[in-house]
């Protein structure tokens, strides 16, 4: 099992960065492509990032390209976000996720809170 504890939520303002990061726990996440996804209210959780094991392979949704930056520490065991120029519609909360295949994953952490403010 692999436990996923995210951090790095809160309140900021439009145009405004925050930088989300994801321990993990438990059997080793190395191997693992890694990712982010988010859940607006009322809507469907969807696809944020993604990072291969090596960090050599990553990949954005359209709505975040060029914006958000997905990173990864092996070594710490530490999956991170890095969320410039967010904007109100970036609100949501925002998921770890593990041991992805095909875009789907194995393992989720608890979600962390993103508002940002016009």
């Amino acid at each position: 099992q692999v436990q996923l504890v995210e951090s790095g939520g809160g309140l900021v303002q439009a145009g405004g960065s925050l930088r989300l990061s994801c321990a993990a726990s438990g059997r080793t996440t190395s191997s693992y492509a890694m990712g982010w996804f988010r859940q607006a209210p009322g809507k469907e959780r969807e696809f944020v990032a993604i990072i291969d094991w090596s960090g050599g392979y990553t990949n954005y949704a359209d709505s975040v390209k060029g914006r958000f930056t997905i990173s990864r520490d092996n070594a710490k065991r530490t999956l991170y976000l890095q969320m410039n120029s967010l904007k109100p519609e970036d609100t949501a909360v925002y998921y770890c996720a593990a041991d992805i295949n095909r875009y789907r994953p194995n393992y989720w952490g608890q979600g962390t809170q993103v508002t940002v403010s016009s």
